[in-house]
């Protein structure tokens, strides 16, 4: 079968940065509802469009392709005391933006004494991105997966 509109695509997946360092890869393949439901990125998904289970794609993105320009007003600088006790590196937090209004999620990037530094650009956000991709199985969506915009089951979302 081949990928089309409303197919559950499951794959396996690894990124580089433009110095061909890993940046993630799948551990168990991964499975997304095709067909512009923003379940991957867009020209990722243009690239599997007609391909079939065994298929390979390469696709270079640049940063307002794959996970957008860095924006250094996204960084915040708190006191140590908004946070719980426990507060470390990485951990995340969702805050509103006082501007835009947005849910937005802040990762911890630095503590240094009474001050905690948050970030919520995407860990890769301002790289160029080579997303390989092998597809491991194609199959027709079910009608509630189609009507819910996610794959379901194994590989999928769990409800």
């Amino acid at each position: 079968m081949q990928i089309a509109k409303n197919s559950v695509v499951t794959l396996h997946y690894q990124m580089y940065d433009a110095e061909n360092n890993l940046l993630d890869q799948t551990e168990e393949p991964i499975a997304y509802l095709h067909g512009g439901y923003d379940n991957i990125l867009p020209l990722v998904e243009e690239a599997l469009h007609g391909k079939t289970a065994g298929d390979s794609v390469e696709v270079t993105m640049q940063p307002d392709d794959a996970f957008g320009e860095f924006d250094p007003d996204l960084i915040r600088e708190e006191d140590k005391d908004v946070f719980p006790q426990d507060v470390a590196l990485g951990m995340m937090f969702e805050a509103d933006d006082p501007v835009s209004g947005d849910l937005l999620v802040f990762r911890v990037t630095e503590i240094d004494g009474n001050k905690v530094v948050v970030d919520a650009n995407h860990p890769f956000a301002g790289m160029t991105i080579r997303f390989v991709a092998k597809v491991t199985e194609v199959r027709a969506a079910n009608d509630e997966e189609i009507a819910h915009g996610h794959v379901h089951g194994a590989h999928g979302h769990h409800h």
